[in-house]
């Protein structure tokens, strides 16, 4: 196995852990109705950062890779909000999703980033 699909399995498997324990932070939620509505956005931008990363590494070109991987990028920058607002309205503490989230956005950035800058005449 080469170091990139290495690097692509081990972020999938990244992604997929992400996904899981945002579902279980999901489920410790108080139940209150903003807490419900906030946590229905996270919970689809969170697991979605999972599913589209596995779409990411079927791609069929450079042009759909980086297509992909922007929708991941937005997906885990849309988490982190939730989180952020999750944490600063008192709903919830999510210290570890937070540091997580973040370090997916800046390894997905920089491989935005590297794939921009390929696809550039």
């Amino acid at each position: 196995m080469n170091t990139k699909s290495k690097f692509a399995d081990e972020l999938k498997q990244r992604t997929k852990k992400f996904a899981v324990d945002s579902i279980h932070h999901f489920r410790k939620l108080p139940k209150t109705d903003e807490a419900r509505i906030i946590g229905k956005q996270f919970l689809r931008s969170a697991t979605s950062v999972a599913a589209n990363y596995r779409a990411v590494c079927r791609a069929r070109s450079d042009a759909e890779f980086y297509s992909k991987l922007c929708i991941v990028v937005e997906e885990i920058d849309e988490t982190v909000l939730w989180l952020e607002i999750m944490e600063e309205s008192d709903i919830a503490q999510s210290k570890s999703l937070l540091k997580e989230s973040d370090e997916l956005m800046r390894i997905l950035s920089v491989s935005k980033s590297t794939v921009s800058s390929k696809l550039k005449p």
